[in-house]
């Protein structure tokens, strides 16, 4: 997998200083020293500092909008003949982001690789100092590489980074992706054992720009996507995943987890996972989201889902739009989004009928942080913990989801300080009246409750999180989507995993012969057993 960029990206990584990162971050790169040293707290900010997570530009114009958005009709897309065809550059540059730092994305699994060697250096006292700055970096790239088996299936792990580690250039071999999966749970265990008695100090307080150094969120961010991966997991191995996740929540105080203390009416940003922008941050999605386009709003959120619930969402994420004539324009009477069905030249010609994204909450809000990982999702997974075995009340923890998630978006229009004009979030009668909305309501048989579970979180994830959306969609096979047929030979429906970019198949084309085989894009992710 090595050419010459990745080669030299790797050795420039190790022997040059952090003080080569983004100037609005330089306090953070630095060790307290200033040495020209590359530290492990620098190593470790760098890890953080991920454009891959958080809402940049390229990442949601390049990678999200046009891959598990469309796959998962999270965003619109143009009905065009290609709409289903990976793009091979795009793919290409989201995978090498994840293995060497560049532009777009921290490297994590490079950076983690000096990481190693740096620590390895130290002395006891030194690493005792350190220690805390490897187990949060682990579950970084934890997290990370998850996102990329959950892409690809089997990827280079192991015995990649060799530059950094050996000295020796060598080409890594494909793990396999299960037993990697299996890996990171076991090893996010670990994780969450050392963070919930360790204490934090203040060079990790200051180096961790995602959690402030706050250690007990961080043992609940550990849980919480142990209890992601474990869910996962539930259809191909059920009985490791129902343990787990039953020990975890029937023992609360043990596992605490990113829930928003089961409280509907939460504060996002004291409780989630979020990556927040930097301070000098002062673009926005506007050309992210209209230029392919995807501004407009989909047609299974918002005319299936939210419309005949009456969703209190519904305002702060999507704007009727409307048309101009003689120089005025005359907004819609009613949001409503273009139907799918439609043609490449229908969606042309009347687009302006119909609504689009809300502007304050997600076309022009430089301040959208990088979604890590929520309450809302956590308690969507109690939910369906508890539909399928039992051990607590399903109902309540649905309810408290999507009380949650309408909480959620009221502060992520709120968070915009560029255009301050934030709509009020609904008296909670009116949103516990949201609740017993028949279309919401947690009625019905098992699988209609589990469907409403899966819908509501696929809505809650949205656009910024489709990577997520799209592995729990293929997961689960919910909401039930229908896919308008595309022209183009071989790509007529959408894939169920990602190709293999080229440039991996040519530089690493021994270990790619393993792979082979099963890199077609109707190939399944091991956790895909639907």
């Amino acid at each position: 997998m090595k050419n010459k960029f990745i080669i030299l990206g790797l050795l420039t990584l190790l022997m040059t200083s952090i003080s080569g990162c983004s100037d609005q971050l330089e306090d953070k790169y630095l060790n307290p020293e200033q040495s020209t040293d590359a530290s492990i707290p620098g190593f470790f900010t760098s890890m953080l500092n991920n454009d891959r997570v958080r809402p940049s530009y390229w990442n949601v114009r390049t990678f999200l909008l046009p891959h598990p958005a469309v796959y998962t009709q999270t965003a619109f897309f143009m009905n065009s003949n290609s709409v289903y065809q990976q793009n091979d550059d795009y793919s290409d540059q989201y995978w090498r982001d994840f293995y060497v730092s560049g532009a777009n994305g921290g490297g994590v699994l490079s950076t983690y690789a000096a990481m190693q060697v740096n620590y390895e250096g130290l002395t006891d006292q030194e690493k005792e100092d350190n220690e805390i700055f490897m187990h949060a970096a682990k579950v970084i790239l934890i997290d990370e590489a998850s996102k990329m088996v959950d892409l690809w299936g089997d990827i280079p792990f192991s015995e990649t980074a060799s530059l950094i580690k050996t000295g020796t250039i060598e080409n890594g071999k494909f793990d396999d992706q299960e037993e990697l999966y299996y890996s990171f749970i076991n090893d996010l265990k670990e994780a969450a054992d050392y963070f919930a008695s360790a204490s934090t100090t203040g060079n990790f307080s200051r180096y961790d720009i995602l959690l402030s150094g706050d250690t007990d969120k961080w043992t609940r961010y550990v849980n919480s996507l142990r209890l992601r991966l474990l869910m996962r997991i539930s259809y191909v191995d059920e009985a490791t995943a129902q343990t787990e996740i039953m020990n975890m929540l029937n023992n609360s105080g043990n596992y605490p987890l990113i829930d928003g203390g089961n409280a509907g009416d939460y504060d996002p940003a004291a409780s989630d996972v979020l990556l927040q922008p930097v301070t000098t941050y002062q673009d926005d999605l506007t050309s992210a989201l209209t230029e392919l386009p995807s501004h407009y709003a989909p047609d299974y959120m918002l005319n299936t889902v939210m419309l005949p619930a009456e969703d209190p969402r519904i305002p702060i994420m999507f704007d009727k739009y409307g048309r101009t004539e003689d120089d005025e324009f005359i907004p819609n009477e009613e949001y409503k989004a273009m139907p799918i069905t439609f043609t490449a030249t229908q969606q042309e010609q009347q687009n302006r009928n119909y609504s689009i994204l809300d502007s304050i909450t997600f076309i022009q809000n430089p301040d959208l942080p990088g979604i890590v990982i929520t309450a809302p999702e956590v308690n969507f997974l109690k939910a369906e913990a508890y539909e399928k075995w039992g051990g607590g009340d399903p109902q309540a923890a649905y309810e408290t989801a999507v009380k949650q998630s309408v909480s959620f978006y009221y502060y992520l229009n709120g968070a915009n300080q560029k255009n301050k004009s934030a709509e009020e979030k609904p008296e909670s009668s009116v949103i516990e009246e949201f609740i017993t909305n028949e279309n919401i309501a947690y009625t019905g048989s098992r699988e209609e409750k589990l469907a409403k579970i899966w819908t509501q979180k696929w809505l809650h994830y949205g656009f910024l999180q489709s990577t997520q959306a799209w592995a729990e969609y293929r997961r689960t096979g919910y909401p039930e989507l229908t896919f308008p047929e595309a022209t183009l030979s071989g790509y007529r429906t959408p894939p169920s995993r990602l190709v293999y970019p080229s440039t991996e198949k040519n530089y690493n084309s021994q270990n790619y012969q393993a792979v082979q085989g099963q890199d077609v894009r109707d190939g399944k992710i091991f956790w895909d057993v639907d």
